[in-house]
Parts: structure tokens; sequence; C-alpha cells
């Protein structure tokens, strides 16, 4: 039988796939009004377990007070969300 028979065909995993660690707007409530959040504040909070390739904002959920987020993405409605309350959403590189 030919090798190509033998061998099992499982599929394809990217070895150059990114995994972001997600953090919604929701969980953001318990820090207080005018806070930096940044990657180690949300590992502190408990809100990341691991450090992946980067944090990820979603817009799930709302936001109470002004906040200066610092992730490495965001989605359009969360940045939207935190800035009409007065915050601030900062894109770092990773």
């Amino acid at each position: 039988m030919p090798l190509q028979r033998r061998i099992p065909k499982r599929g394809f995993t990217n070895i150059f796939k990114k995994e972001y660690s997600v953090v919604n707007l929701g969980d953001l409530d318990s820090f207080p009004a005018g806070a930096e959040v940044g990657i180690q504040e949300l590992i502190d909070a408990g809100l990341i377990k691991r450090r992946n390739e980067g944090v990820k904002l979603l817009a799930d959920g709302d936001v109470a007070q002004s906040l200066t987020i610092r992730v490495h993405k965001a989605s359009a409605a969360a940045i939207a969300k935190v800035e009409s309350v007065g915050g601030r959403v900062e894109l770092i590189l990773p």
C-alpha cells in the first residue's frame, strides 16, 4: 500500500496561529473609576488565567466608569462603549 494511504489524515494545524485571551467589558466593573487597566492588572484581578500572545477586549456587557484600558486588540463596539463614558482604549503591540 502506498505511503500516502497509510498515513492518517487529520487536518492542518497552523503553527503561526495567535491565541488571544478574551476580556469582556462587563468584567471590568471591579476596577475603580479613572483606573489604568493593563495586562498585569487583569492577571492580578483573575480575569486572565495565563499570558497568551495577547489580550482582546470585547463589547459584551457595559462599563459604568471611565477607564484607561491597554490591550493588544479591541473590537470597534468595545472602543465605542468605553469612549462614550469618557474612557480610553490604547492598543499596544504584542
